[in-house]
């Protein structure tokens, strides 16, 4: 059983629900978020015995779940209050430390019996139908057993580079204008001197299943689309305008449309963690510019007339 992390909602991927009745009846500020930014619910899966400590019969006769405890008591009780919100210490770069509630719920074993709790606390073995069950199905009620601050680094662990890249090929990266001199027509035999003043550093700040992800996003490369048969020009640099210019192009006469491509790179941060590069670039193309280049021609006048 693969592990299961439910999110009640998120800005930037799919969404998986939750039951209606307890996100409403969890909706004190208090409570986890339920707006931009995930939260987590609960955890369910083969790798949960583990993080709660559960070995040998214990991990191998129960599901258990790590639920989150203001949705464990809204559950309950209707209703989450302040009293039942809890933090923990500080987690370690790199790991995820948060506040659940343990439960578990007794599965069916290979000889179709269950164990269920006793008066006294203690497990009861109890023999079931074949006909109404298989090993390995769910029975009953999910129980209590404790709750606490765990390390749910294996359940999820911070966002990797590769991850983060898919997510940084979405943002709303800005596309970048194309300028140019002469601003209205050119003339031949003087060049179009090109640049742009838009932003070429930008940062995002998005929520990765929880993680805060500090995106800073750099222009790299910038292709400026001449619009005649030379096709485009490759700089390093966003150009500047005159005199201190660094991109010129000579046209014919003739009405030319120029763009501009931005290549994008960008480093990033999960929760503070040391700066890392996102291992991609992506691209904007941005709006175009249309102009003509005339001919000049001198004419000879007579200065006496």
């Amino acid at each position: 059983m693969t592990v299961r992390v439910l999110l009640l909602a998120s800005l930037t991927i799919g969404l998986l629900a939750t039951p209606t009745g307890v996100a409403q009846a969890c909706a004190f500020q208090t409570c986890p978020e339920v707006g931009d930014g995930a939260v987590d619910v609960y955890y369910e899966g083969s790798a949960v015995p583990e993080v709660v400590g559960a070995q040998g019969s214990d991990a191998a006769d129960y599901l258990w779940r790590l639920f989150d405890r203001c949705l464990s008591a809204a559950e309950e009780t209707g209703y989450c209050s302040p009293t039942d919100v809890r933090q923990c210490p500080p987690a370690d770069p790199g790991r995820v430390i948060g506040f659940f509630v343990v439960e578990r719920r007794s599965v069916v074993r290979d000889d179709y019996t269950v164990l269920q709790q006793g008066l006294d606390g203690e497990p009861v073995v109890v023999q079931l139908d074949p006909a109404e069950y298989q090993p390995g199905d769910p029975f009953d009620d999910w129980i209590y057993q404790r709750e606490g601050c765990f390390d749910i680094t294996p359940l999820n662990p911070p966002p990797s580079p590769a991850e983060v890249f898919s997510y940084f090929e979405r943002l709303p990266l800005p596309q970048l204008t194309t300028q140019h001199q002469p601003p209205g027509d050119g003339l031949t035999g003087l060049p179009v001197i090109f640049f742009t003043d838009s932003p070429t550093t930008q940062t995002f700040t998005v929520d990765i299943r929880g993680f805060q992800v500090v995106i800073e996003a750099t222009a790299e490369q910038f292709t400026w689309h001449t619009g005649d048969a030379t096709g485009q020009l490759v700089t390093t640099d966003p150009g500047a305008p005159y005199p201190a210019q660094t991109i010129e192009h000579s046209y014919r006469s003739g009405t030319y449309t120029a763009y501009l491509t931005v290549t994008w790179g960008a480093t990033f941060t999960v929760d503070g963690s040391a700066e890392a590069d996102v291992p991609g670039t992506t691209t904007t193309d941005g709006p175009p510019v249309t102009f003509d280049v005339l001919q000049a021609r001198p004419v000879l006048t007579n200065p006496y007339n």
